[in-house]
């Protein structure tokens, strides 16, 4: 087989090549491991004081220059009056995002039962710097503090997926 050289100005892609040594360059965003998890239980609120969904995944990186996607995907309802839900995403104890996500306007009644279902969705890609197990997780409140808000109202699931990606040398 005869030895071809290769120019810097092309290199057939449809070619096998074999590699030895190190290679370098090549930057990262290799996925390395994917975790998920979900819960379907109810948990409600009807004060502004942010409290856990019971929503929560792990993952330990592989290396500190790693960087974690988070994704979520959490159920939300109103079940009575006139409020809204506010969520937060937190790495251990630290706040990595949060959004007011939709604002809910029903029957200001706060005896009235209008379920209004909707979701709070988001991704963050984190630098955690780390090679400890993280912990992460989203708390939740009720945006007026009047009526009930609820996530994984009526069982309903919400999901949390963490994906770790090789970070740039």
């Amino acid at each position: 087989m005869a030895i071809t050289k290769i120019q810097s100005e092309s290199l057939n892609l449809a070619d096998d090549f074999a590699f030895t040594g190190t290679i370098t360059g090549a930057g990262g965003g290799k996925l390395l491991q994917v975790v998920s998890a979900r819960t379907g239980t109810q948990v409600t609120s009807n004060t502004t004081t942010y409290i856990d969904t019971g929503l929560t995944a792990s993952i330990t990186p592989s290396s500190t220059s790693s960087k974690i996607l988070v994704l979520v995907q959490q159920s939300f309802a109103k079940y009575s009056g006139d409020t809204y839900g506010n969520f937060r995403v937190y790495r251990d104890s630290t706040e990595i995002g949060g959004v007011i996500p939709f604002r809910e306007v029903g029957d200001t009644d706060s005896s009235a039962k209008n379920v209004v279902g909707t979701g709070f969705s988001c991704s963050i890609l984190d630098e955690p710097s780390s090679t400890s197990s993280l912990t992460y997780k989203t708390q939740f409140n009720n945006g007026r503090g009047v009526g009930t808000a609820a996530v994984q109202y009526d069982s309903g699931n919400s999901y949390i997926t963490l994906m770790e990606i090789a970070g740039w040398l």
